[in-house]
């Protein structure tokens, strides 16, 4: 490792070390970040997608970094001196691992430290890049060893659940006996891995449900996804941040294909009692997705239903989240000043604990005639300091906010949170504590909004308040809905605003004869559902109303699917053209049906095809000699499986 750094110029060598150090702040508040805007969240999708775009700028601003850096001369010649002292600072601050402390603490002047920073981590990633190929390659290895193709029937249960997700491409499906659960292994052809243990352990309805999972995950695009999160702990491992961010980003995948597997199963308790039966069963490997991942009560508790994340746990996500933002936002300064000293500022955290000593320059500052302040500055410090405004604490004292910690005291001053605000907040009828003051201020929420806000009707929590202004909802965006008919509460109102709801939208929808609350308006918006497909199904004969939409679109029915029905001389209604779509009905079967001499109408085709009616057999029973035959007794024929050779009885 050392012979491969000689290869590495001094001024590279010093930009990748700094950027390795600056990403300890930077992945701390990146985290923070990401923990707020998964707090303030109850859907599942949206944490997922914060986690993997967070996830994203871990990768990018290090190299950003790294690239500035090159490009200062003051990384070309700057001598990191005082390294060693800051280090443990900066390590216990932002949760660097224990074991480089020691390595700096002893640091003489003169020694640069960065190469044994960069060497170390050279050195880490190489051992997990080995962990991480002998892993692929175990499992490829048993993949084409220990694996056969499953039954027909399972086979065939398969096809038809990757026919309902919208899957086209192809997916193999194979039994095992080296796995305990199922699991999606590949990413360009994956394959469902079904161990025997499923297949005899597990319920026909339970096994549908954990297959619909490990299908969801390659519908999703999840196996490129669990690659990008090896890769970027492989090259960031050395921050706790990161492996905790891919935790969160595995929980929230598992869900997002929980809640796919029990709206495919339609049971949930069935599916959950699976989740409990595979919990028994040894994990699957690391780089597999299995569906007995991910805590198993937390799990069963979302899927049932029995509760969802707090308001209280949302605050505390939201206060810590802010908490560890402005320490990561403290120690980058450190960095900044630590490398550019040339560029250095005055600390603000003695303003933060005392006003008063704020206002009173010290003696050096005070005999200096460089640092004279201004007679405004004189002016605003005088105030800032005069008896009858008291200092920051007795201030919030007096603004109904007594015996504020020291960690209260500067979560609130970081913040910019004046007595004033808080005065506002309670002439509201609003008792924030700490906590909740400080995220209300992060997000930019002032008295004026809330008033604005209750004018119009509403009369929101705090957390509700927090909501709203997360997700932008504005006092003209909530008159815009009324405007249009829409009466919904505050969680409606941030639900619409989340998916994209607009005032023309409901407009569009109302103009062509539908009739839609809060919850329709949000259900037909997550579904795709636009005014043109609603006016192409008008134009098809159909007069579908809100939920026959939401369903037509839910299942794939295009106006052209129904365009090719109707052609064929059947006139199905809304409901029968989504049941034909389920099952998988084209225009082509329905043509080979009346090629073979039936008239069949909507229910015998449904009939037919879910009996697995094909042309072939349609063959099988003329070759035999059946005369007068129709659907029905085709079905009742297959049913019994006359036509089947059982062999010798």
């Amino acid at each position: 490792m050392t012979a491969f750094m000689h290869w590495i110029s001094p001024n590279t060598l010093q930009a990748l070390g700094w950027a390795l150090l600056h990403f300890v702040w930077q992945g701390t508040a990146l985290a923070a970040v990401a923990a707020a805007a998964m707090s303030a969240t109850r859907r599942t999708s949206v944490r997922y997608m914060v986690g993997v775009g967070v996830l994203a700028l871990m990768l990018l601003v290090p190299v950003a970094t790294f690239v500035y850096l090159v490009e200062q001369p003051a990384v070309q010649t700057q001598t990191p001196a005082n390294l060693a002292a800051v280090l443990p600072a900066l390590a216990k601050a932002s949760g660097i691992a224990p074991a480089y402390r020691g390595q700096f603490s002893t640091a003489s002047p003169s020694l640069n430290v960065l190469p044994w920073l960069v060497e170390a981590w050279l050195l880490g990633v190489a051992l997990l890049s080995l962990r991480s190929a002998g892993g692929f390659m175990l499992l490829e290895r048993s993949r084409r060893r220990q694996s056969f193709v499953v039954s027909e029937r399972i086979l065939e249960v398969c096809y038809t659940l990757q026919d309902r997700l919208g899957i086209s491409r192809a997916i193999d499906y194979c039994e095992c006996k080296w796995l305990q659960a199922p699991a999606v292994i590949g990413w360009f052809r994956p394959v469902v891995f079904l161990p025997a243990r499923a297949l005899t352990g597990l319920s026909e309805d339970q096994l549908k449900a954990v297959i619909a999972h490990e299908l969801a995950h390659i519908q999703r695009l999840d196996p490129f996804v669990n690659v990008f999160q090896v890769c970027v702990e492989t090259l960031l491992f050395y921050h706790p941040a990161v492996w905790w961010l891919n935790k969160r980003i595995r929980v929230e995948r598992e869900h997002c294909c929980d809640e796919v597997a029990v709206a495919i199963s339609g049971d949930a308790v069935e599916y959950a009692r699976a989740l409990t039966v595979m919990a028994e069963w040894r994990s699957a490997p690391a780089l597999a997705m299995a569906a007995n991942r991910s805590p198993l009560t937390d799990r069963i508790i979302r899927i049932l239903g029995l509760k969802t994340l707090s308001a209280g746990m949302r605050s505390i996500g939201l206060t810590g989240s802010v908490l560890c933002l402005a320490v990561a936002l403290v120690t980058g300064n450190a960095l900044l000043d630590l490398a550019h000293p040339g560029t250095a500022r005055a600390s603000s955290l003695a303003e933060i604990s005392s006003p008063q000593a704020a206002t009173s320059p010290s003696p050096a500052v005070q005999s200096s005639p460089a640092t004279k302040p201004s007679a405004a500055q004189a002016e605003n410090r005088a105030s800032s300091a005069s008896p009858a405004s008291g200092s920051y604490i007795d201030q919030m004292k007096a603004a109904g906010l007594p015996n504020l910690t020291v960690d209260e005291l500067i979560g609130l001053r970081t913040q910019n949170i004046t007595p004033e605000y808080v005065r506002g907040m309670h002439d509201l009828g609003l008792k924030p504590d700490v906590d909740e003051l400080i995220g209300m201020k992060v997000q930019g929420i002032t008295p004026e909004y809330i008033k604005e806000i209750r004018a119009l009707g509403f009369d929101p929590d705090q957390d509700q308040i927090i909501g709203m202004k997360v997700q932008g909802v504005t006092p003209e965006y909530v008159r815009g809905m009324k405007e249009v008919g829409i009466q919904g509460d505050a969680d409606q109102i941030i639900g619409m605003k989340v998916q994209g709801v607009t005032p023309d939208y409901v407009r569009e929808m109302r103009a062509l004869g539908l009739k839609v609350d809060a919850d329709d308006i949000v259900g037909m918006k997550v579904q795709g559902v636009t005014p043109a497909y609603v006016q192409a199904l008008q134009a098809q004969g159909f007069k579908p109303d809100a939920n026959e939409v939401i369903g037509m679109k839910v299942q794939g029915v295009t106006p052209e699917y129904v365009r090719d029905i109707r052609a064929l001389s059947l006139n199905p209604s809304a409901d029968e053209i989504v049941g034909m779509k389920v099952q998988g009905v084209t225009p082509e079967y329905i043509k080979t049906l009346q090629a073979a001499g039936f008239k069949p109408s909507v229910e015998d085709v449904v009939g037919a095809k879910v009996q697995g009616i094909t042309p072939e057999f349609i063959e099988m029973a003329r070759k035999h000699g059946f005369q007068n035959l129709t659907i029905e007794k085709l079905i009742e024929l297959k049913h019994l499986g006359i036509l089947e050779n059982k062999g010798e009885i």
